[in-house]
Parts: C-alpha cells; sequence; structure tokens
C-alpha cells in the first residue's frame, strides 16, 4: 500500500498526460490511461536504483537564482557574439576542468547547468580522472571559466547532493 501511495503523484501526473494527448475523456480511455499510468509508475523505482535527497533547500534555491542570473548574462554576450561577429574577437575552444563531484545526480545537474547556459557545451567526461571537457564559444578566460564552474556551480551541487 506505501508503494502505491508514492507512485500516486507520478501515475496522475502520467493519466493526465494520457488523457490530454488522446483529447478524450472516455470510459476506456479513462480505464486504459489509469492502467498505463499505474504500472509505469509502480515500475518506475526500478529504473532509477540511486536514490537521491534534497539536503539544503535554501543552497538549491540560491544555486537556481544564481543559474538563472548567469543564463541571462550568457544570453546577452552570445547574442552580441552573434550580432557583432568578428569585432568582437570570440575565441572558441575546448576546456578540461578537474572536478571534486561524484554523485551521479549531482554531475547530471551540473550537466544540465552547463547545456542550459548559451555557449557552452558539455563535451565530455572522464570518470576514471573526473575531468569535465567543455566546449565554450569564447574561451577568453579559461581560468575564470573554470573558477566560475568549479565555485560557482560544483560547490553547491555537491553540498545539496553529497
Amino acid at each position: 500500500m506505501k508503494r502505491l501511495l508514492h507512485a500516486l503523484p507520478l501515475a496522475c501526473l502520467l493519466l493526465i498526460l494520457w488523457l490530454v494527448l488522446n483529447d478524450s475523456l472516455s470510459t476506456g480511455h479513462l480505464l486504459l490511461g489509469t492502467a498505463i499510468a499505474l504500472t509505469l509508475a509502480l515500475l518506475a523505482p526500478i529504473l532509477r536504483p540511486v536514490r537521491s535527497r534534497l539536503s539544503h533547500p535554501l543552497t538549491a534555491l540560491r544555486l537556481a537564482w544564481h543559474v538563472a542570473v548567469d543564463i541571462a548574462r550568457s544570453n546577452r554576450d552570445v547574442g552580441r557574439i552573434i550580432l557583432l561577429g568578428a569585432r568582437v574577437g570570440a575565441h572558441p575552444g575546448f576546456l578540461d576542468i578537474p572536478l571534486r563531484i561524484r554523485d551521479p545526480h549531482g554531475l547530471a545537474a551540473l550537466a544540465c547547468i552547463v547545456t542550459f547556459t548559451p555557449g557552452t557545451v558539455w563535451s565530455g567526461h572522464d570518470p576514471e580522472r573526473n575531468v569535465l571537457t567543455l566546449h565554450v564559444l569564447d574561451l577568453s578566460d579559461p581560468q575564470g571559466l573554470t573558477r566560475i564552474i568549479q565555485d560557482r556551480y560544483e560547490r553547491p551541487l555537491m553540498e545539496i547532493f553529497e
């Protein structure tokens, strides 16, 4: 019963999604959608063998604020590079950043943050050396970008997930 209660929010979301996609509230769609939603919601925990908990919500909010501000700044900078082109003098390149974070949820969050920020792309991660490889549209200050990734993103993610 406890397992069913934990699966209920996901099942409700899946049922709503089913009904919206089928554009129908018929009895057949309600029954079929409920069966599919409950089955998927009960089987979903198997797909996530490593559990995670949000241990510092204020740190997460602060991180979200920093990410939003950085995305806005990066949008401005990338727009300037695109509009002004060669006059700006962008220097694209790859950057290797040593990481301390090991938690898979923290690494996934870091990948999302880096990918959401215009002008940077997560190009790879070497798990043995724990080195992140980024492609950056303007690599004029590699030490500054490394410091931003490590201090502004990685440190709060370690506090949240490890």
